[in-house]
């Protein structure tokens, strides 16, 4: 693969990632607020850049190499999902929903969605970017939690592309 490939196709990833990194924030936000999936975010794209933050975590900076097409979709059908997504992961859980941490769940419910609404994706980059997630946002070792119930639901949801993987 020539190096211009390369770049286009990490640029392209970082673009996803940032997405991803934007819709875990804003369905934090929606948990922890109440407000609706709209007002937070009209509130993300709003954002005036803050000089005092590095920019992983200035929205603004993270907004401008973002896939925002990408993140309006995750951010939304996540959240209108919600319901469907809790009964899907909910049976995998070492304990109540209620009682995951909420950078946790806004992680496991993104790679819900993922997994079961988003076929175009690799079950490996659905887990990877939930883990890389949970190392940003999350508890010490909350990765390794997130990695247990993703991997768990993909076999659940896409068995024949684990298996096939596999052989």
């Amino acid at each position: 693969m020539s190096e211009r490939r390369e770049r286009k196709a990490s640029a392209a990833q970082q673009s996803r990632h940032a997405a991803r990194e934007l819709a875990v924030q804003g369905l934090y936000q929606w948990q922890m607020t109440g407000k609706s999936i709209t007002a937070v975010e009209a509130e993300f794209r709003s954002q005036l850049a803050d000089d005092d933050l590095e920019d992983h975590e200035n929205w603004v900076k993270v907004m401008e190499i973002a896939d925002k097409a990408l993140f309006h979709e995750l951010l939304h059908n996540t959240a209108r999902y919600k319901t469907e997504l809790d009964r899907e992961i909910s049976p995998l859980l070492d304990r109540r929903l209620e009682d995951l941490d909420a950078v946790e769940l806004a992680i496991l419910r993104l790679g819900a969605y993922e997994l079961s609404r988003r076929m175009e994706v690799p079950y490996r980059v659905v887990i990877n970017e939930g883990v890389e997630l949970a190392k940003s946002f999350g508890a010490t070792d909350g990765h390794k939690y997130v990695n247990g119930i993703l991997d768990k639901l993909a076999n659940r949801l896409r068995s024949a592309e684990v298996s096939a993987r596999r052989l």
